[in-house]
């Protein structure tokens, strides 16, 4: 994702009780698991993995 981005309601976050939680769709095209237990995340890392090692699930 480029420096340009601009972040859209319902595409790349939503607001739940006034928190702002990133969708699977952008966690995935960012490109790697950060390891903070997004809520949505797509990626499949057992713990003790390093960041942006993780691989999809198979079902994203």
């Amino acid at each position: 994702m480029d420096e340009t981005h601009s972040f859209q309601l319902g595409r790349d976050y939503i607001v739940e009780n006034g928190k702002y939680v990133f969708t699977s769709g952008y966690l995935l095209q960012r490109g790697y698991c950060c390891h903070n237990g997004c809520r949505n995340c797509p990626y499949d890392n057992p713990p003790g993995n390093r960041p942006g090692h993780g691989l999809p699930e198979s079902g994203a």
